[in-house]
């Protein structure tokens, strides 16, 4: 079980390399599973027991089923989690020729850590927006293989390279992607207008604009002299968007049950279809538009959010609180902190702690130390927006914000089996 479910986590991440990517991966595995897909401008005819996801700015994407027992009486399961990861996007006017190398003038988008970016089989991918016919058109493009990297500078001339040095987004992070030879002048819009005819064989009259991410085209995969690791890119925060897919995919028919998938959580949120916008409370309006029932029902539901959390790496232990040091293959992670970063209460901690111990799923604790700052998720956006009670959770996991994390290789199956548990819970606290 775990192992199956690994390789196809893998080959989810590999086939998602941007949020949108995400969310059409996401997308087909609902609707190959009986999802019907609802368009946001047109009526919806809901029917009991029916299945439906709906998606927005093609990088968010809510699924939901509806159970046969009332939602007013019983409540709504729902599982929150994040598309998006931090990394480097290509500028609108990027084209950059300096020394005889293409390049692409980039911007740090999130908090990602950029040391691990050098050196890397980079490739690129997202979405671009063209004309065509008089109509204006967008497309997802993925050019797969590695086309991009970003050189390190050598350590006879920067001594102190080892001692660490700032990093300079602006100067040192544009990636060569070609040799520029005579009078050649770079043009990455006519390399979009190639890439779409060759992906998806049509002509683009102009290339308007785009959304396009650098990626490291290393596959994820399962390491360790035992196998005992995941290693891989967007861990954070696909693997729990993977995890509530197949939870949901699972779902007891009674219960009405939501997977919430947002952009921008690295970013704060706060945009038309990330957690701090109006897209859930929107389609939940749709779905109960009488308001006292809407307000009897979220009073009766409970929202999981699920985020990567902070494993103790045996080289820094001392970063974390001693009695809360979270560990790979040892099952999710509960995040408590007073200060409200996380949403977690003790009635929605003890749920989900009971949760795990009735599936036998071991379960852990996260508090960060009280001299450090403590990073926060969807869980308390989430919860100031619906006033729904919250219990934020997630896997351990090394190297967060990198572009390569590491979790348990077995920390997968737990979170699948509590999360199916979830929705299939015909009581909620």
């Amino acid at each position: 079980m775990p192992q199956t479910l690994n390789q196809s986590l893998i080959e989810f991440l590999q086939a998602s390399p941007t949020p949108f990517h995400a969310t059409r991966n996401l997308a087909q595995r609902l609707q190959a599973s009986g999802f019907t897909p609802l368009e946001e401008r047109d009526a919806w005819h809901l029917q009991p027991g029916g299945r439906y996801y709906v998606t927005r700015n093609d990088s968010s994407l809510i699924a939901f089923q509806l159970g046969s027992r009332t939602m007013v009486e019983h409540g709504m399961r729902l599982v929150g989690a994040h598309t998006d990861s931090p990394c480097l996007r290509v500028k609108p006017h990027p084209d950059l020729q300096r020394q005889g190398f293409w390049q692409l003038g980039v911007e740090v988008y999130g908090g990602a850590l950029l040391a691990p970016w050098f050196d890397r089989d980079l490739s690129l991918a997202g979405r671009v927006t063209y004309s065509r016919d008089g109509r204006i058109e967008s497309q997802l493009i993925d050019f797969r293989l590695p086309i991009a990297v970003i050189p390190s500078l050598a350590i006879h001339l920067n001594r102190e390279a080892n001692q660490g040095w700032a990093i300079n987004a602006q100067n040192e992070l544009p990636p060569l992607i070609a040799q520029v030879l005579g009078e050649e002048n770079p043009d990455l819009r006519a390399l979009l207008a190639e890439q779409l005819s060759r992906e998806h064989d049509l002509i683009a009259d102009v290339i308007l604009d785009f959304e396009l991410s650098l990626y490291d085209t290393q596959p994820a995969a399962v390491v360790g002299l035992n196998g005992d690791f995941i290693a891989g890119a967007r861990l954070d925060n696909l693997l729990s968007c993977f995890a509530g897919l197949q939870a949901l995919l699972h779902a007891a028919p009674e219960e009405t049950c939501l997977l919430v998938c947002t952009d921008h959580e690295e970013v704060g949120s706060c945009s038309m279809c990330g957690a701090d916008g109006p897209f859930l409370e929107q389609v939940l309006r749709r779905v109960l538009p009488e308001d006292e029932s809407f307000q009897r029902c979220i009073n009766r539901s409970l929202l999981i959010s699920a985020d990567n959390a902070h494993a103790v790496h045996p080289n820094y232990a001392d970063k974390h609180d001693g009695n809360h040091g979270p560990k790979l293959n040892a099952g999710p992670v509960i995040k408590v902190n007073s200060n409200q970063r996380y949403a977690t209460s003790s009635e929605t901690a003890g749920f989900f702690r009971h949760l795990c111990v009735e599936n036998e799923v071991p379960v852990q604790s996260f508090v960060t130390r009280s001299d450090l700052g403590c990073g926060s998720t969807i869980g308390p956006i989430t919860a100031g927006q619906l006033g729904v009670r919250t219990v934020d959770i997630g896997l351990p996991t090394f190297a967060m914000h990198s572009i390569r994390e590491l979790a348990g290789s077995q920390d997968l199956a737990h979170l699948v089996k509590v999360l199916t548990a979830f929705y299939s819970s015909s009581t909620l606290p």
